[in-house]
């Protein structure tokens, strides 16, 4: 492999910061793109979509263990895929491997699950072999053909007024290689982060950073 130039400290320190002002335009079009999907129009999910769970059948509006949003992740663990029975899909494998403690998204009234068309008996036996703690379902009916996920893996996100779920945005492929930490899934929801600095639609209820920030076994004490 050639090099890349080598030069002094002042001189690495001068390209750095020519670049860091390249990477703060880039933070600023992120944060600038987050706010826009605080804004994108709600898609009313009427459909009663039935999913299996380790305690047996669930609704869409369970999966919210009574907070306020939640964003599902499709995972391709099935017959068919890869090497079932032996391992999902290497790609959905990575992202799931990702996935920061949960109890983060949990302190946002958010909760993530991710859902395949796996039995639970081999979803539980996989995650146990993974390490896996995220809340897994099964598909058994059209709810990945109706969110764009029936052949390829994406993540949804939905809100709750009431017992009323509402679809808010969707990302697939590429866009899910930011998925995994805390900030990038708080950032894909319509509530987004809930901290004051951002720009959200009036009403919305926003915190301090660090103010609400825990250690994941500290929240609720």
């Amino acid at each position: 492999m050639k090099i890349a130039p080598v030069v002094s400290r002042e001189e690495w320190e001068a390209a750095r910061e020519r670049l860091l002002v390249q990477e703060k335009e880039l933070t600023r079009a992120r944060d600038a793109l987050a706010a826009r999907r605080r804004r994108m129009p709600w898609l009313r999910v009427d459909e009663p979509y039935v999913l299996d769970g380790p305690d047996g059948e669930v609704s869409l509006l369970d999966l919210f263990e009574g907070r306020r949003q939640l964003i599902v992740y499709r995972a391709f663990f099935e017959p068919g895929v890869g090497d079932w029975p032996n391992r999902p899909c290497p790609g959905c494998s990575l992202v799931a491997d990702q996935v920061a403690h949960t109890a983060h998204l949990n302190a946002r009234d958010t909760t993530l699950a991710f859902a395949s068309r796996a039995p639970q008996p081999e979803i539980t036996r996989m995650k146990d072999r993974m390490g896996w703690t995220m809340p897994w379902y099964t598909i058994t009916d059209g709810f990945d053909v109706d969110h764009g996920v029936d052949e390829w893996h994406g993540t949804n996100a939905f809100i709750r007024d009431g017992d009323t779920v509402y679809r808010t945005y969707f990302v697939n492929k590429r866009g899910d290689e930011a998925m995994g930490g805390t900030w990038a899934y708080l950032d894909i929801t319509a509530l987004g982060r809930q901290e004051t600095w951002e720009d959200s639609p009036e009403g919305h209820e926003q915190t301090p950073p660090y103010q609400w920030w825990n250690w994941h076994d500290s929240y609720g004490s």
